[in-house]
């Protein structure tokens, strides 16, 4: 195990004393939006966020199960203020169980795959916040199942991406639900539009993420099932889709976890350059580091670390908690990520507890994480399903929103008092993958190194397109380099702490920055 000399040399490097995230409930200045629905809508309830009209500023759209989908523009009037967002009127979409933006058409205009309980869309991104349905256009067969987990990779020498689309129950199985789960689909980009390969066997997936989890530069795909469905025979996958599909088995060194997998988030914890991966479940939440012994051999950690979050942490409710969405974050910018969990009964599952609050797990110098959701502000005991930790008022602080079932969506903005420094970083790199998912952002700030990769998928039905944001602690200037997707390593650059850098792709090793918005001003990143 990798956890003890790291941990120690994580305490050496920290900054400065932690501050007390304290987040500020202006859920009642969002538009009404409930996540609704039947037995189809138990699961999913994601949000995306994604500068749809180009101004620098995160907006939303946020699945509405039975009721339509939300697309909301970002108003926030200046960097630091309060959250504010206005609704745009949009054709109806119903059935809609979560959304993933990226760029499908290598326009550099951000798009928005669309899962649904039916037919899935693929919305073609048009600027100003407008999209218009290109499933036919760019030859994607939209299927007809019950979907509910997507990730994307661009394949080398690819101009558009590969799609993983997850499928939970088959509900044409007349025998189901239990043990009826369905396969998923793994598209690929070719001549004339996508052409559908399945991925199975399927184990009921809600959540599934593209990882470089070797550092190698390959991106494969972990899929999380649930074990409520498939019961006995499933258990967690991985799959290698390059230079076809492979899934890993325990000649590999892959081991055979089974839980209730809902959501997937990986972070490096460790400064090493390879990823921790959490996932979310019923009972007690689940963390993974790599043991070192070749191969994807990964060991559960949660308990040693701090986040089994296995229980509600109010009340006097002993049953189980129930994980859905999850995401790493640095809350308080001391230089450590911090862990996001949002919670909440499936609907009436009485095994399960019935109100449980979200989890906010801070991170320690120690490498220990420790509950602050219900002094931060964010823990509200509703049926939380999809969320997202992104700053929206871009003043360097993480911000929250999260959607609910039979409950009306949340929003928080951070008002952590002595947080750290901070630096958002966005990449643009020429050709299709304009965004640069798949690069690995290589960052240096007060004698600790840490990795980013830049991916589309996981959490729990939703996900973000936007810059990286990195907590400094005390530390006043970075160095950074990007190992683009293809493998090439770009120069060292430098950078002040607390600003908005966009690193552009130069020829062969160098980089070029600019300011990529209008509001507010962004820092120059000299070389």
């Amino acid at each position: 195990m990798r956890s003890g000399a790291l941990l120690a040399a994580m305490i050496c490097a920290a900054g400065s004393a932690a501050a007390q995230p304290a987040f500020e409930d202006l859920s009642g200045a969002l538009p009404p939006h409930v996540y609704s629905g039947g037995w189809e809508h138990y699961v999913g309830g994601g949000v995306a966020v994604l500068d749809c009209d180009d101004d620098g500023w995160p907006d939303l759209f946020a699945a509405g199960g039975e009721a339509p989908a939300l697309l909301l523009r970002n108003a926030t009037a200046a960097p630091g203020a309060a959250l504010a967002f206005e609704a745009l009127e949009t054709p109806p979409l119903t059935g809609v169980t979560g959304v993933y933006p990226l760029d499908m058409d290598a326009d550099g205009v951000l798009d928005l795959f669309v899962l649904r309980a039916g037919p899935n869309l693929a919305l073609r991104g048009l600027g100003g916040c407008r999209f218009e349905d290109a499933t036919a256009a760019w030859g994607i067969d939209p299927g007809d199942g019950w979907s509910t987990a997507f990730s994307a990779t661009w394949e080398p020498g690819a101009e558009r991406p590969t799609l993983a689309v997850g499928n939970y129950v088959d509900r044409d199985d007349p025998e189901g639900p239990f043990g009826a789960c369905d396969t998923h689909r793994l598209l690929r980009p070719g001549p004339g539009g996508y052409r559908a390969e399945q991925i199975a066997p399927g184990y009921c997936t809600l959540s599934m993420l593209f990882t470089d989890w070797s550092g190698d530069g390959r991106a494969d795909l972990w899929i999380s099932n649930d074990r409520h469905y498939y019961v006995r025979d499933g258990q967690e996958q991985l799959f290698r889709i390059t230079p076809s599909l492979k899934e890993y088995g325990p000649q590999d060194g892959w081991q055979p976890y089974k839980l209730w997998g809902m959501g997937i988030a990986s972070r490096d914890l460790t400064g090493d350059g390879l990823p921790e991966v959490a996932v979310t479940s019923m009972a007690d939440q689940k963390l993974f580091e790599l043991t070192g012994d070749g191969g994807p051999a990964y060991a559960p950690v949660a308990y040693d670390r701090g986040t089994t979050a296995h229980r509600p942490y109010t009340g006097d409710e002993g049953r189980p908690s129930t994980g859905w969405h999850v995401q790493f974050g640095d809350v308080d910018n001391d230089g450590r990520d911090d862990l996001f969990i949002a919670k909440g009964n499936v609907d009436q599952m009485p095994d399960a507890a019935m109100r449980d609050p979200d989890n906010l797990l801070m991170q320690g110098a120690d490498g220990r994480f420790v509950e602050a959701g219900g002094t931060s502000g964010i823990g509200s005991p509703e049926r939380s399903r999809g969320a997202a930790l992104t700053d929206l008022n871009r003043d360097g602080l993480l911000d929250l929103v999260v959607v609910r079932r039979r409950a009306p969506m949340g929003l928080y903005r951070n008002l952590t008092a002595g947080a750290g420094n901070w630096l958002s970083v966005a990449l643009a790199q020429p050709g299709g993958n304009a965004f640069a998912v798949g690069a690995r952002i290589e960052l240096e700030a007060g004698g600790k190194s840490r990795w980013r990769e830049v991916q589309v998928g996981g959490g729990h039905a939703g996900g973000q397109a936007g810059p990286e944001h990195f907590g400094l602690g005390d530390a006043g200037a970075v160095r950074l380099r990007v190992r683009w997707p293809d493998g090439v390593l770009s120069d060292w650059a430098e950078a002040p702490a607390n600003g908005h850098v966009l690193v552009r792709r130069g020829a062969g090793a160098s980089i070029s920055t600019e300011a990529p918005v209008p509001r507010p001003a962004v820092q120059p990143v000299s070389q």
